[in-house]
């Protein structure tokens, strides 16, 4: 899926898991906090994916990663979420969006492994 953007400088993608990252995301909040809520988490979350077609390199490399050698990818946060993205030459990719309060080591092994 290609976000709706104006004139990009690169392209930003999301990954099926991304999309199913922020539905899941979405239906947790309008079930728990409400319709008003979820839509603000959404707008915040795609407003930061968006912005990445300006700056995709100035996000770090996640830390969990860059330890056993995996640097390609990059994260932006959006307190509690992670949003996890390769820049390549032209287009971002958007790999996962996932809560930083839940174990992260083994949200990236099982995200990963898909």
């Amino acid at each position: 899926m290609t976000l709706p953007t104006g004139t990009p400088l690169l392209e930003v993608l999301l990954s099926p898991e991304a999309e199913q990252d922020l539905l899941e995301i979405y239906s947790y909040t309008a079930a728990n906090a409400g319709q008003e809520q979820a839509d603000t988490i959404l707008g915040k979350l795609e407003q930061a994916i968006l912005s990445l077609e300006n700056l995709p390199l100035r996000g770090n490399v996640p830390p969990e990663l860059e330890i056993v050698g995996i640097t390609r990818y990059r994260e932006i946060h959006v307190h509690p979420w992670r949003i996890i993205y390769e820049a390549l030459e032209g287009v971002v990719h958007v790999h996962w969006v996932f809560d930083s309060r839940r174990d992260v080591a083994g949200q990236f092994a099982q995200k990963m492994l898909r």
